[in-house]
């Protein structure tokens, strides 16, 4: 269906109008060819935190601290008052463990890689954040969480 559209609509733009059609064409190839974003439900996170064998008593912090973090979304940057940043649904920073435009820091991983749906790469990330900080290294999620009556997954 999408790309049904994309050739009715690319080829309505070349007729009138070349230089807008191939504009189109050029912004949407782009885009296709990026990582996508997902925004994920509570159940379908907590069965891909299941599936990354997280702990299943943990599952319900770690949702709220994500729901907190990143509203569940791939895509997130946070960008702080001190020049660095935080990405994706874990909210991973670039001072100490990935590095911006390029494999770095602690992860050994570019930054720009937690902003896409895969998750792998951010599980072993967090994990690792995790095994050496504990929840501390996300001190106002974990807060926020730690006051609050923790996300319902039973039925999920």
């Amino acid at each position: 269906m999408y790309i049904v559209c994309m050739r009715v609509c690319v080829k309505y733009m070349m007729v009138q109008s070349p230089h807008l059609g191939l504009l189109f064409l050029a912004v949407t190839l782009v885009h296709s060819s990026e990582g996508h974003a997902k925004v994920f439900t509570r159940c379908q996170l907590s069965r891909e935190l299941l599936r990354y064998n997280f702990p299943r008593a943990l599952i319900p912090t770690w949702v709220c601290l994500i729901e907190h973090m990143s509203s569940r979304t791939t895509e997130k940057i946070t960008n702080h008052n001190n020049s660095y940043s935080s990405y994706g649904l874990f909210q991973i920073n670039n001072k100490d463990w990935c590095k911006k435009g390029r494999k770095g820091g602690n992860c050994n991983m570019k930054c720009e890689d937690l902003l896409n749906e895969d998750l792998a790469d951010d599980v072993r990330c967090a994990k690792r954040v995790y095994d050496r900080i504990g929840f501390k290294a996300w001190p106002s999620s974990y807060s926020y969480c730690k006051q609050k009556n923790l996300p319902d997954i039973s039925r999920c």
